[in-house]
């Protein structure tokens, strides 16, 4: 979708800054910028938004071809974004009836190529419409059917949904998940019986057959649970400038030491990496790094690269 980010109250009126957003394309870009072979599949409308937002994912090397034009009037989605408090922002959603919301079953299964290792979906999309949560649960059961790894960031957006709906649509993906990411308040929110703690709620997604859970904890990193234990990893400090976007930031990292073979704990370190240049720098994925930037943040403080 495209995003329109104020400086300030929205209320207040003044500028907008006009660029690309979603947390699959967020994804997507930031696995492209790390050198993985990525490709977007969804819906955008016949406009000139539709066009900016397949023309930006193609200029940071994300393939297209399997992108569907919407011709039947639905617009692209669009969200505002406004500083409130520090780093606090709040998010206004457009997408009722957007070409997104109509994305079927078919825009995502012709995408799974042979040779797919990796399929990203999150928890937004299905909040979306029942088209929407259809071709989610399709493209999860065909890609786990299919040998491809599934991976749900249950990334809940309140203003789209409730817990409810949302508990409802993304149980049964889990039977087709290997890699669930949620953060902490999200747990609740993929368990069978709402109301448990961490332990439970981590045993309970390991059970339904999900192999790995990774718990993101913000500032304080992130938490990796399999049948064989936990390994903690502590978040990188940087000074905070958005932190919208952080969480596609660290998944894009997860998903780039799975795609190159890292065990867990590197694995955790490029996602806490990717993470904290998110971040430190303003947008949700136009700060991402590219894989021989993945070092800077173990240079000396004051560095000048010449």
């Amino acid at each position: 979708m495209a995003a329109l980010r104020a400086h300030g109250a929205l209320r207040m009126g003044g500028s907008l800054g006009l660029s690309v957003a979603g947390a699959e394309s967020n994804v997507a870009i930031g696995l492209a910028r790390l050198g993985h072979r990525v490709r977007w599949a969804g819906r955008v409308g016949a406009d000139e938004l539709g066009a900016l937002v397949l023309r930006t994912l193609r200029a940071e090397g994300v393939a297209t071809d399997h992108a569907v034009t919407d011709d039947t009037g639905r617009p692209t989605g669009l969200l505002l974004t406004e500083p409130r408090l520090g780093t606090l922002t709040r998010v206004s959603y457009y997408r009722a009836g957007s070409a997104g919301s109509a994305v079927a079953p078919d825009d995502v299964l012709l995408a799974l190529a042979p040779g797919s290792r990796v399929l990203h979906l999150t928890g937004i999309t299905p909040a979306l419409g029942p088209s929407a949560a259809e071709a989610v649960l399709a493209s999860a059961k065909t890609a786990r059917e299919s040998g491809v790894t599934v991976c749900l960031d249950v990334n809940y957006r309140s203003r789209l949904w409730t817990s409810e709906r949302a508990r409802t649509a993304l149980r049964p993906i889990l039977d087709h998940t290997d890699l669930l990411i949620a953060s902490e308040d999200e747990l609740p929110l993929v368990q069978e019986v709402s109301g448990a703690g961490e332990s439970e709620a981590v045993h309970d997604v390991l059970a339904a057959g999900v192999t790995e859970v990774v718990v993101k904890r913000g500032a304080r990193g992130a938490t990796v649970f399999t049948a064989d234990g936990a390994t903690d990893r502590a978040a990188r400090e940087v000074d905070a400038v958005d932190l919208v976007g952080a969480g596609d930031a660290f998944v894009a990292g997860y998903l780039s030491g799975l795609l190159d073979g890292a065990d867990i704990p590197a694995r955790l370190h490029r996602a806490v990496t990717t993470a904290a240049f998110a971040v430190a720098t303003r947008g949700d994925w136009e700060g991402l790094p590219t894989r021989d930037e993945l070092g800077l943040f173990d240079e000396p403080d004051g560095t000048t690269i010449r």
